[in-house]
């Protein structure tokens, strides 16, 4: 099973380091260079200086900053060990408000396995080798990796409700409006009341799959025991009414004639085909596969919708039934292999492919001609997410986008005494 425990954070001591809101930033693989310019601009202390460093040599001024800090006493090393309690108030894309609940620990680093922590999703070859550079420099985890567990009888949500009724320690409000409330947990009672609802939990990495693969590099570079063998996670229930999973959307190009031959007869041979209006193109949750489909040419929305199941079984017949039924997945398996060819080194690294979140700006980059034709999917529902991860599979790369991002820069976690 996991092994969840509280950690001797750092923070920023909000006395001199001023409010939480100018000094955190998003995770540091969605922040563009005009994004992190206005970051820093905030505040000298902002956590994007760290986190994404610049500079001859970056990760030694990295280091040589958060070391600063420390010394001014802008970032403190608490004296005891606690976990954080977070909340997080958003708006959905429907409008309504929502809050997700979790709790910041440190967890230790293994091997993936049934019963421990699992991937949910492959990864591109990310920036390991930057990660890990950071981290020996820093000998800290400066953002949490974001997992699941299960929370069948509503145990650890009770234990939370219980911490999140008094007064937070900060709040902070980023770009998207999203309020995010730390609570201290130092009571010893409180953590063991939270362990113990995570007894025997599997954890699922839901974002963060490149920051605890460096984890597990920096584990075994270090070797021995010690802190280094724990990574800062966010662990939330999968219970968690507040847990929402967004779709991300497939962008290709290079369709060649022959290519958009090929794709056409795909589309006519497996799927019913038929034209809806902009607004219709992701298509509604629930039954069979459906997905979007507009072109840079024509620029006619359509809607797909999967023929049979057994054209995806067909297609994909070394796979769990799980995956089977996974949209990403079959797509992937009878279009972007099938129908266009690409290979796993394609999609691994992006030969022709491209993602968007946002529905607008998959429309832009169609209009702008960066793309040839664009698929526009469904959320992948958090039950399936488990299922395929309980059945021992990855799902294909960017097959889920779960909202909001955390914080990076509420507490970091020390990988050394």
């Amino acid at each position: 099973m996991a092994e969840v425990q509280p950690l001797r954070a750092l923070h920023y001591d909000l006395g001199p380091a001023g409010s939480l809101s100018d000094l955190i930033a998003p995770p540091y693989d969605v922040i563009d260079p005009r994004q992190r310019a206005a970051l820093a601009a905030r505040s000298p202390y902002n956590v994007v200086r760290i986190d994404l460093p610049e500079g001859d040599d970056p990760y030694a001024g990295a280091a040589a900053l958060l070391g600063d800090w420390q010394r001014q006493g802008v970032v403190v090393r608490d004296g005891e060990p606690a976990l954080w309690a977070l909340t997080q108030d958003y708006v959905a894309p429907g409008g309504e408000r929502m809050t997700r609940r979790g709790f910041l620990c440190r967890v230790r680093v293994e091997d993936y396995g049934a019963g421990r922590i699992r991937p949910h999703e492959r990864t591109h070859p990310g920036p390991l080798e930057d990660r890990l550079r950071l981290t020996r420099a820093t000998r800290a985890n400066l953002s949490p990796i974001f997992a699941l567990h299960s929370d069948p009888d509503g145990s650890a949500s009770r234990v939370l409700t219980t911490i999140v009724a008094g007064d937070p320690w900060s709040e902070a409000s980023d770009d998207e409006g999203t309020v995010h409330r730390v609570w201290r947990v130092a009571d010893p009672e409180a953590i063991a009341a939270l362990q113990a609802t995570l007894a025997g939990a599997e954890l699922l990495i839901a974002d963060g799959h490149h920051r605890y693969e460096t984890a597990r590099a920096y584990a075994e570079e270090i070797g021995g025991e010690g802190p280094h063998r724990y990574v800062l996670m966010c662990l939330v229930a999968l219970e968690d009414p507040g847990l929402a999973v967004f779709p991300i959307h497939r962008l290709v190009a290079g369709l060649t004639p022959d290519r958009q031959e090929a794709l056409a007869a795909a589309l006519r041979r497996d799927f019913d085909v038929h034209e809806v209006a902009r607004e219709g193109l992701v298509p509604d949750s629930g039954g069979p596969l459906r997905l979007g489909y507009l072109d840079a040419h024509f620029r006619r929305p359509f809607q797909l919708a999967l023929r049979d199941q057994a054209i995806a079984d067909t297609a994909l017949p070394h796979k769990p039934q799980p995956y089977r039924r996974l949209d990403t997945a079959v797509l992937e398996a009878l279009v972007l292999k099938g129908a266009l060819g690409m290979t796993e080194e394609d999609i691994a690294h992006l030969n022709g492919l491209g993602y968007a979140a946002d529905t607008a700006e998959a429309l832009r980059l169609l209009e702008e001609g960066a793309f040839d034709a664009g698929f526009f999917m469904r959320p992948t529902p958090v039950s399936q997410v488990r299922e395929v991860a309980a059945a021992g599979e990855t799902m294909p790369p960017k097959s889920t986008f779960f909202y909001p991002k955390l914080a990076t820069g509420l507490v970091f976690n020390p990988l050394a005494d």
